[in-house]
């Protein structure tokens, strides 16, 4: 029931947003086989909503500055996700390896973005994978960036379960090599997720210096050992500080697209 009345409230907006003048309700409903007293009650939901607006003559409906800051933010969305593949792309190429984001979600780390090595010997992760938060060079850097506080509790509901014999299964062992991280700005993962592979990552933060994601790469040890792995520190926290900086470009574009769409808002009240 639920998806029927979402998918009938995006008919009715893809028929405003595609319309190249004002639409009656009526009109609406013809355009979109919907009931008419069902377009008139969704209409004044979405009205509400800042979804839709009135014309300033009052015949018909068009765009609201809800619909068009969305709009906006999709587009800019996927501007962010090219230049942001980029940079993946860009350093995966430098270092020779798989190179992936991964984000916090919940109790774990979850693949965001990714780029293949073209090594025949890999690992592949799908985007969308979620992996452990204690076991992982990501999971680590994630919780190496929490207060005390919030990293304790978050301790206390994991499963600190071994994936490899390499794994810190206990608080007691993992909390100071969480403070260790938190100092020097990396994490290592030492064959600590899977037998024979190492990893290392580096945060990205946000304009106030709060953790976001995780840029990591990783290989089989035969490959990559944690020494190899630290000297491609310099070409992932360069990666890094390009993609922070994107995220502060674009989270500036989104209050500046959002004092646009107010403004257009106000201008058509006048």
């Amino acid at each position: 029931m639920e998806s029927g009345r979402s998918i009938r409230v995006i008919a009715l907006l893809e028929a405003v947003a595609s319309a190249d003048m004002p639409l009656t309700a009526n009109e609406i409903a013809d355009r979109t086989d919907l009931p008419k007293a069902t377009v008139y009650r969704l209409c004044d939901q979405l009205l509400e909503g800042g979804l839709i607006q009135r014309q300033v003559s009052g015949r018909g409906f068009i765009c609201g500055p809800a619909l068009v800051n969305l709009a906006c933010s999709v587009q800019a969305n996927q501007l962010q996700y090219s230049a942001r593949h980029a940079t993946l792309e860009r350093v995966a190429r430098e270092i020779g390896e798989t190179c992936n984001l991964t984000v916090p979600d919940r109790l774990t780390m979850s693949y965001w973005d990714r780029v293949e090595t073209e090594w025949p010997l890999r690992l592949q992760l799908p985007i969308g994978t979620t992996v452990p938060l204690h076991a992982t060079a990501s999971g680590k850097l994630f919780l190496a960036s929490l207060p005390h506080a919030q990293r304790s509790q978050i301790l206390d509901e994991l499963l600190l379960e071994p994936c490899t014999e390499n794994t810190l299964t206990d608080v007691e062992r993992l909390s100071p090599h969480l403070d260790m991280i938190g100092e020097q700005g990396y994490s290592l993962d030492n064959e600590e997720f899977i037998q024979d592979m190492v990893a290392i990552a580096v945060p990205i933060t946000d304009p106030s210096g709060r953790f976001v994601a995780a840029l990591a790469t990783h290989a089989p040890s035969l490959r990559m050992t944690p020494e190899i792995a630290m000297s491609y520190l310099p070409n992932l926290r360069a990666a890094a500080s390009r993609l922070s900086s994107g995220l502060a470009l674009y989270e500036g574009a989104l209050g500046s697209q959002a004092d646009f769409t107010q403004s257009a808002h106000e201008e058509s009240l006048v």
